[in-house]
């Protein structure tokens, strides 16, 4: 319907192991598509190592390390896209009902998203330092800003990344390819439904709830987390096996 053709093919075979009469396509019959980039699993030990070094930065008569390692850990807590935390205005920042509002996201969409009292405060800590700091001078609405008082530019926040990544080891020093910014978003996905599969929650039924969150349009969009994980495809599994063991 909405899914691209690997999704529906991964479904017809998932679906072909209860029902025998599922015709499954073979490869090559649909046209060519993109294939997404296989998302670097990031261990919680790369996360803190990679915030500790944001840590690290020099500042340069500014907030460099702190507006890093906020945004970084933001986008590793809270699934957004790197557009999304970037456009962030200090109005878009509850840290009273600890609700972030992301306004006219990808595809137009707006939605809210609830933070953690860990992450408000280290929010908190950031708002404060930038407060402190353009004070007396006029500056750009948006959270995440420049030593300059800029809205932070993203190809100086990739090489950041870049440089951080290789830092800490998660990139050798002339590696082109590697872990992305984007990969944390698709932790944060993998994590909840994980979390979920193993505390025995109805993923199907809970799914909508995750893809509105992650503000996808199509739901198919956030099966495709399921697939792309291994962990999560054995724990899938081994949820079907207890219920094929329970029926026999």
């Amino acid at each position: 319907m909405g899914a691209p053709p690997e999704c529906r093919a991964h479904f017809a075979r998932h679906h072909s192991a209860t029902d025998p009469r599922t015709q499954i396509p073979p490869e090559g019959l649909l046209p060519y598509s993109p294939k997404r980039a296989r998302p670097y699993l990031y261990s919680a030990k790369e996360i803190r190592s990679l915030l500790r070094a944001a840590l690290s930065l020099p500042a340069r008569g500014g907030l460099r390390p702190w507006t890093y390692h906020c945004l970084f850990g933001l986008l590793s807590v809270t699934g957004l896209r790197l557009g999304e935390a970037c456009n962030l205005e200090l109005q878009d920042v509850d840290l009273r009902t600890g609700v972030l509002t992301i306004r006219s996201g990808k595809f137009g969409k707006s939605r809210l998203i609830p933070i953690h009292r860990s992450t408000r405060r280290v929010l908190a800590d950031y708002l404060t330092r930038r407060n402190r700091r353009w004070a007396r001078r006029p500056v750009s609405p948006y959270v995440f800003i420049s030593n300059w008082g800029n809205q932070l530019d993203r190809g100086e926040i990739h090489r950041t990344f870049y440089a951080l990544s290789r830092q800490i080891g998660l990139r050798g020093p002339s590696d082109s390819h590697g872990p992305r910014i984007h990969d944390l978003r698709h932790r944060f996905a993998g994590m909840t439904l994980l979390r979920w599969y193993r505390s025995g929650e109805d993923v199907e039924r809970k799914l909508p709830f995750l893809s509105a969150y992650l503000g996808h349009v199509h739901v198919s969009d956030t099966y495709w987390y399921l697939s792309a994980w291994p962990e999560l495809m054995r724990e899938a599994m081994s949820r079907l096996e207890r219920c094929w063991e329970g029926q026999s």
